[in-house]
């Protein structure tokens, strides 16, 4: 069965993931891990969110997929036992030696070789097996002919990028941050520089005309998924340990969806349909990368990111069926009068007018405005914790 990883910076959007469909998430602890600038999980977060996923049979993997210096090898040992500890299913890895620590302290982890790895042939991934790796992230460099050969001649679980941020280096092996911010991209410290906004000039004359940005479009693989299934391509993962709960709820939905769909039907009745749904969530622009051939111009992000064609307003926290009284928790302004869209893991899109809006205490209220207020409106069908709510941005559809 295909597995969908989805990222998860925190303990809510962890939850939010596996409410939505994920079949598995990864998750980066305080060290050892990439993204410094995500929340991260604590160890004692590592062990709620593990309960959390298994008791809704999901699996949690740890990143430990820095280039480690050697102060990065302080505490490596502990922590790895601590892992173990908490259950974890299983520890996403670069380096070798965290490999041969992770087999002598916590052998009941399971070892997938990062990306960071750039793994793009069979014979890397049969060396690697050899040293106890279960599963292989390849490289996003790698395309679909590609990947049957590689599925061809290994055995290795197989884990593939269908969607999220693609890096302008070569598997994220990227040194803009160290040499424009003295921050170091492969121990966590990527400022994003590849995304700036720069003047292109040689010889004092300017070259490019307005703003040049170096970073490449999202990748958007959806109409990949079916042939990635048919190749025994293990697991499907989403980028975005940084993203908002809102962008994890909507892209992992969609996926969670077509795979459902081509898995009980063996085909795709509407893939406009899903294309659609994911635009709602709040993506750059998107190009299918390397899948189907080498990322050309088109795959180039030259303009600003594209603007979201919804905005997310807001959780639901609880649902008085008696009432027919949604209580939620609010993200972006909305007031009596706004059409919304309702929509869950186990709710279809469903638009609905709100005539009237109340505070915790049930006063009368026209607007909410305060970033996380308590709102209360009545709502004439079913709602459970989780669901969400929007609003169409009519200027940018």
């Amino acid at each position: 069965m295909i597995e969908l990883l989805a990222p998860a910076g925190n303990l809510e959007k962890l939850k939010i993931a596996v409410h939505y469909g994920a079949d598995a998430v990864y998750i980066g602890g305080k060290q050892f891990s990439l993204r410094a600038r995500a929340s991260n999980f604590s160890l004692a977060d590592i062990e709620e969110g593990v309960k959390f996923a298994h008791k809704h049979n999901a699996k949690v993997y740890v990143t430990m997929n820095i280039v480690p210096h050697g102060e990065d090898l302080e505490g490596l040992s502990e922590y790895l036992e601590e892992l173990e500890r908490a259950e974890v299913d299983g520890i996403i890895l670069t380096s070798p030696y965290y490999a041969k620590k992770a087999k002598r302290h916590a052998p009941k982890l399971e070892l997938h070789l990062s990306t960071q790895f750039s793994a793009s042939n069979s014979s890397t991934l049969n060396f690697f097996k050899e040293y106890g790796f279960k599963r292989a992230v390849l490289a996003r460099e790698v395309g679909l002919h590609e990947i049957a050969l590689i599925r061809e001649n290994t055995d290795l679980d197989l884990e593939v990028f269908i969607h999220g941020g693609m890096c302008v280096s070569y598997s994220g092996r990227c040194m803009l941050s160290n040499h424009l911010t003295n921050r170091d991209a492969n121990r966590g410290g990527c400022a994003h520089s590849c995304r700036w906004n720069y003047l292109l000039y040689q010889a004092g004359e300017e070259v490019f005309p307005g703003y040049f940005k170096m970073g490449s479009k999202d990748l958007q693989g959806l109409r990949a998924v079916p042939e990635l299934i048919d190749l025994g391509v293990k697991s499907l993962k989403i980028e975005g340990r940084m993203k908002s709960v809102y962008y994890i709820a909507t892209v992992v939905r969609v996926y969670r969806m077509l795979i459902d769909e081509y898995i009980k039907t063996g085909k795709i009745k509407d893939f406009k349909f899903y294309e659609e749904e994911i635009n709602k969530a709040e993506n750059r622009a998107t190009a299918t990368g390397f899948l189907y051939q080498t990322a050309g111009e088109d795959a180039q992000l030259y303009e600003s990111s594209t603007q979201p064609t919804n905005e997310f307003l807001g959780i639901v926290l609880d649902y008085d069926e008696e009432m027919g009284i949604v209580t939620v928790e609010e993200r972006n302004y909305f007031e009596v009068g706004t059409e919304v869209e309702f929509f869950g893991p186990n709710l279809s899109n469903t638009a609905f007018f709100i005539t009237e809006m109340y505070d915790e205490n049930m006063e009368p209220i026209a607007v909410a405005r305060h970033a996380k207020q308590i709102v209360k409106f009545r709502v004439p069908f079913r709602l459970k914790p989780y669901d969400m709510f929007r609003k169409t941005l009519l200027s940018n559809v």
